[in-house]
């Protein structure tokens, strides 16, 4: 086989690349890369740089894992950066404040379930992962003065979030200001032809293509994805807000969440959060705005497929029928897991913890005054109060969680 041969043709690859894209900067770089890839078969490096800040994802992260992913179906090398080191300065973009940074235990423990998570869309395999604490941990304070002279604090203060905490007079500390050039670095060493990352990442990704350049490496294209908004609609999709689709989430909740979203999201998951072809998107598309066509019927599609695609169809399948007896005909789940409660009497917010139904009082407090506890279906309204538990009782907490109470 010619090396002509290891890849798509260069009009396929753009087709995919520029799926569900903000920013392709500057295309016709892009374009010549991959001209050059096809002609000497070698695969180009795909940059995608995270931070183990928690140790779980959802759909949000999937957006860029995702195109990642389409890179590496194209013959690509796709490397994940797994940010070890720079997490422990913690990333400032999009915040107006500083980030508690974690310490070195923490950001390895989170990244095991990351990398665990990732590889439910990504080919594992054929995934470069790396700690960029191989590299960055191994500088200097003469290496970092030298880092540091290659970019001005104006240039550094042009970022949106430093703008605006210089400007009211919000703290920046010094060590935020190293993260763009920390992150930077992570492309230097791997030499990255191409860097994804969400639109809060630009100014960072734009950084890498600087300080490449000063280290004499050809500098990186940066390609954005859009920020996923989340259940509610409104906010970008966060755990802080609780307005998120979990890639570990059971398939009940990921078929449930899903039917939550508006209707006028349903594209957009489509585009940014599946794997569907463009043929079938633009089938989706037409059918979003045919008035004669139900979106209910869309999104419940979207949800069987969100489910299959992280466990199986035979979990979507039965995550819709689960669905269907609880929200449409009021009934219970078939299976529900059993908690064995040690005392006849206990206090209605410690029953919901100890069950794992919330994970602390504050939130079992919270879901009790808006009205989403009940006990076989008498809502409680009360936090303060002890419970009398009879045997075979069935606690339910919010919209999906179910426990049958056993002495």
């Amino acid at each position: 086989m010619s090396s002509k041969n290891l890849f798509p043709p260069l009009n396929e690859q753009m087709d995919l690349i520029k799926r569900g894209t903000v920013e392709i900067i500057p295309e016709d770089e892009l374009v010549q890369k991959i001209k050059k890839s096809i002609e000497t078969g070698k695969k180009l490096n795909i940059k995608l740089g995270c931070d183990p800040t928690r140790p779980d994802l959802h759909l949000g992260h999937s957006v860029v894992l995702r195109k990642l992913a389409q890179f590496q179906s194209l013959g690509h090398q796709a490397i994940l950066i797994i940010g070890d080191f720079t997490a422990m300065i913690g990333d400032p973009s999009g915040r107006n404040s500083t980030r508690p940074p974690l310490t070195f235990e923490e950001t390895r423990e989170n990244a095991k379930s990351y990398i665990e998570q990732a590889a439910k869309i990504l080919d594992k395999e054929k995934t470069k992962i790396v700690f960029n604490s191989d590299w960055l941990s191994k500088m200097s304070f003469e290496d970092v003065i030298k880092l540091s002279s290659k970019y001005t604090v104006a240039r550094m203060l042009e970022r949106d979030d430093f703008t605006k905490r210089y400007k009211t007079g919000v703290p920046i500390s010094m060590h935020e200001i190293l993260y763009p050039l920390a992150q930077a670095m992570d492309s230097v060493a791997i030499e990255s032809d191409v860097e994804l990352g969400g639109t809060d990442q630009k100014f960072n990704l734009l950084v890498g293509r600087d300080i490449q350049r000063e280290y004499g490496v050809e500098p990186q294209v940066i390609i954005t994805m859009p920020l996923l908004v989340g259940t509610d609609g409104t906010e970008k999709m966060s755990k802080s807000y609780d307005n998120y689709i979990g890639i570990s989430d059971t398939p009940q909740d990921i078929f449930g969440k899903t039917l939550s979203i508006p209707d006028n999201l349903i594209y957009n998951y489509y585009e940014l959060a599946t794997d569907i072809s463009n043929e079938e998107l633009s089938q989706i598309k037409s059918d979003l705005e045919n008035p004669e066509v139900n979106p209910r019927n869309t999104k419940r599609s979207l949800a069987l497929r969100l489910v299959e695609m992280y466990h199986s169809k035979e979990a979507a399948i039965q995550a819709q029928e689960e669905f269907d007896k609880i929200f449409i005909n009021k009934g219970i789940p078939d299976e529900i897991s059993e908690y064995k409660v040690q005392a006849a009497e206990i206090s209605i917010s410690d029953l919901i913890v100890d069950s794992g139904c919330a994970p602390s009082k504050g939130e079992a407090k919270r879901l009790i005054k808006q009205g989403g506890v009940t006990i076989d279906g008498e809502k409680i309204t009360d936090s303060s109060i002890s419970i009398k538990i009879e045997d075979g009782q069935i606690l339910k907490v919010g919209k999906r969680k179910f426990v049958k109470l056993v002495l």
